[in-house]
């Protein structure tokens, strides 16, 4: 159990903003610049010993007036194009303590606020690697690596070969699960030492911030561990007034916490060589040393990518082990789909034949929850344990697949049923309609560098823990992990579910034929009573002028202005029905779909807003357009009413307007982009909906259904609509068209409305 004292200690942990701590280590010097004239806002406080220049001789000066001018003039000629792997490492000369010329490795970088950084390193570091001698290093490292088969196997080679490379007394390679507590899988180092090898380090050895760096930085050097800090001066920056943010510096020295637990591990130098997969961090190449080592810049690099190219190798491995398991699900998916389609209750076919359902996820358990009956397999807990769990599922879960792999820890009324149902995965078919699969508990022994639930201090400063003894801990109340590839099957089996029971579904089908049968009656309502408004509405338009012709001389100011409200308003009732006839007429006309040259409804809708287009001044083009199934008319009013919307909401830069077409599998995706004013993202849905408006009618006119017309059409014909925007950066309109013209919804709008761009 975790002290408050801990909990505290873990919470300072994950909040300490590291990347704002302003030291640095003293192995190099820092300087932070002004573009374009390279101005030197701040510097290390080193650089007088260093460079042999009163620090107030450096600040506010240009780059060019300490550093050799031509270097600093090809420095910034790669500036211009942000090209930053055009001019790193670039060998800076200064001259030093007044006289002597030395060499630098410079870097630089962009840090979040936009500040450029140059980190020069220490010239008595400087040192060079031949490409050929790293050509060999990595053919010789790749060629060994190629002879292996498993991923522990080639993970033991990569540690061999970069401890080979950097001379550490010791490399490890770690790997973090799903809780992001770190694994040694692969060791090698000094005879005499300790061996770490298959220990494991909690999540607390490093806290969020710091994987937050790793992540963001491939490599990271701590030469010295026991170096003190040096500040940057001035302090903070002058521009913004605040602490700099050193995330991609190499420089920048570790917080205390990192130091002393450096320290207590017995570490005077490291070098950490990060594995990203995902944009997540999927492991760490861990060097230490037990005294100082600095390792150059070029070998850095070269680990690196040393680093890159094994962990390519790591991942194509994990997926190739995974690909006979993966082949075997799926031939167990193929089967069960065929016993469900030869079954009359599609259930029947998942139990009673062999393979059945347990086999397509590896559990030992598997409940059916469908219709408010239970059909089981295996070994499951008690019907009335399984009532209060679909209960839990209803309340809990709203996606479309769930699972653990420690139930009891998010549901402890599970404890009592540990042993055959710790691990969970559910597919939800429909609300209180389930698959679930159960896996039984697996004790296991785990072994832990110290104790990970031991309070790391005593009071409440951040005090990493001192002790690395082993420390085996007994595991309870968890089940094996579920792999992504038996996920993956249960989500193929949910879509073969869904569209059985779709198609099972007679019931659902005859409310359907109801519900249409009632929308055409609504319709005609509709239709008719618009026709029976259009009069009594022009009536009083009518007599209200006829009233104002006549008694004009004895109005006053207030009567006119009644009388202009009047009719403003019959004027938009009118509107108002005009729209709703037009969306009530959108679909009363199937059998009228032929095939369309698109760039023909097009040209009628430009055609008919030719006198806004002039008076706004609008520029409009197209990309080639396809001939589609579809019906002219609303072809023709859906663009008509798309570019009267782009004009209308304009912002003060010329009105511009292209059409795209772009073919997709099943349909034809068109766009209508403009440079307007934009939309806010959160209303991308709430402008479809009828006499909907997000602008006061002073502001633009308008009744709110053009863009429901818009939806009424696509959907007539069977496709989609919907916007990508943001405010002062134009909006999107996409609809898609199925080829055929008939078909269901375009399966093109799921996957280009989720990030496709």
């Amino acid at each position: 159990m975790k002290s408050a004292t801990q909990d505290m200690n873990l919470t300072l942990l994950e909040q300490e903003p590291i990347h704002l701590y302003n030291r640095l280590q003293p192995y190099g010097i820092l300087l932070v610049l002004k573009e374009p004239d390279l101005r030197i806002l701040q510097v290390s406080s080193n650089a007088q010993e260093l460079l042999g220049i009163p620090l107030g001789n450096i600040i506010n000066q240009t780059l060019e007036s300490i550093f050799d001018a031509f270097q600093v003039g090809y420095i910034k000629e790669g500036l211009k194009d942000n090209n930053f792997d055009f001019i790193n490492p670039s060998k800076i000369w200064a001259r030093v303590n007044g006289g002597d010329f030395a060499v630098f490795d410079g870097t630089f970088h962009r840090n979040s606020d936009g500040f450029l950084i140059l980190e020069l390193e220490h010239p008595v570091s400087y040192e060079s690697i031949p490409f050929l001698s790293f050509y060999n290093l990595a053919k010789t490292s790749i060629s060994k690596l190629q002879e292996t088969t498993s991923v522990r196997d080639f993970c033991q080679i990569i540690v061999q070969e970069v401890r080979k490379i950097t001379g550490f007394d010791r490399v490890m390679l770690y790997q973090f699960d799903e809780d992001n507590n770190g694994a040694v899988i692969a060791e090698d180092k000094l005879e005499n030492l300790e061996s770490y090898y298959g220990l494991r380090y909690p999540e607390s050895d490093i806290p969020a911030p710091a994987r937050r760096l790793l992540t963001s930085n491939w490599i990271r050097i701590i030469p010295d561990a026991q170096a003190e800090a040096i500040d940057l001066v001035p302090l903070l920056n002058p521009v913004t007034g605040k602490l700099l943010d050193l995330t991609f510096s190499t420089l920048r020295s570790p917080s205390p916490c990192h130091l002393e637990y450096l320290y207590n591990m017995g570490v005077g130098s490291s070098l950490t060589i990060s594995l990203i997969k995902d944009n997540k961090l999927w492991g760490l190449i861990a060097c230490h040393h037990q005294t100082t080592k600095f390792i150059s810049y070029e070998l850095r690099k070269a680990c690196e990518f040393l680093g890159r190219v094994f962990f390519a190798e790591i991942s194509s491995r994990e997926e190739t082990e995974d690909y006979d398991y993966r082949m075997k699900l799926n031939s167990v998916h193929s089967l069960l789909v065929d016993s469900m389609t030869q079954e009359e209750n599609f259930v029947d076919g998942l139990v009673k034949h062999d393979p059945n359902l347990l086999e397509l996820t590896n559990a030992q358990g598997a409940a059916i929850c469908f219709g408010g009956n239970y059909t089981l397999i295996g070994k499951t807990p008690p019907a009335e344990d399984l009532d209060k769990l679909i209960q839990w599922l209803g309340e809990n879960v709203d996606q479309d697949i769930f699972y653990t792999e420690s139930l009891a820890n998010i549901y402890p009324e599970a404890i009592k049923y540990k042993d055959i149902a710790s691990g969970l995965l559910v597919i939800p078919i429909s609300k209180r309609n389930y698959v679930i699969w159960f896996r039984q508990e697996v004790i296991q022994s785990l072994s832990w560098g110290g104790n990970p639930y031991q309070s790391p201090a005593t009071e409440l400063s951040l005090c990493p823990r001192k002790s690395f003894d082993l420390w085996k801990e007994t595991v309870r109340c968890k089940s094996l992990p579920w792999k992504q590839v038996e996920v993956n099957a249960a989500l193929g089996l949910r879509k073969v579910i869904v569209n059985i029971v779709l198609r099972q579904a007679d019931e659902l089908a005859r409310l359907a034929q109801d519900l249409e049968r009632s929308n055409a009656e609504l319709k005609k309502f509709v239709y008719f009573a618009s026709h029976d408004l259009q009069e009594p509405l022009n009536q009083v338009s009518n007599y209200v002028q006829l009233l104002e012709m006549r008694y004009r001389q004895k109005l006053d100011q207030d009567a006119e202005e009644f009388i202009n409200f009047a009719v403003e308003g019959v004027n938009l009732m009118q509107s108002l029905i005009d729209g709703l006839l037009a969306y009530s007429k959108v679909d009363l006309k199937r059998n009228q779909l032929a095939p369309i040259e698109v760039e023909v409804p097009l040209k009628k809708a430009m055609a008919n807003l030719r006198g806004r287009i002039a008076e706004t001044g609008t520029t409009i083009t197209h990309d080639p357009l396809p001939t589609v199934m579809a019906d002219r008319t609303q072809l023709t009013q859906l663009f008509q009413n798309l570019l009267g919307n782009a004009m209308k909401f304009h912002s003060d830069r010329p009105t511009e307007i292209h059409i795209g077409a772009k073919e997709l599998e099943d349909a034809w995706l068109f766009s209508v982009q403009d440079n307007g004013i934009g939309i806010d993202p959160q209303f991308a849905e709430r402008i479809f909906v009828i006499f909907q408006r997000l602008h006061a009618r002073d502001e633009y006119q308008g009744t709110g259904m053009g863009l429901a017309i818009c939806q009424k059409i696509v959907e007539f014909h069977r496709g989609s609509i919907w916007v990508e925007s943001a405010l002062d950066q134009g909006a999107t309109f996409y609809f898609t068209i199925p080829k055929g013209g008939e078909e269901g919804e375009s399966t093109s709008h799921n996957y280009l409305a989720s990030g496709r761009q």
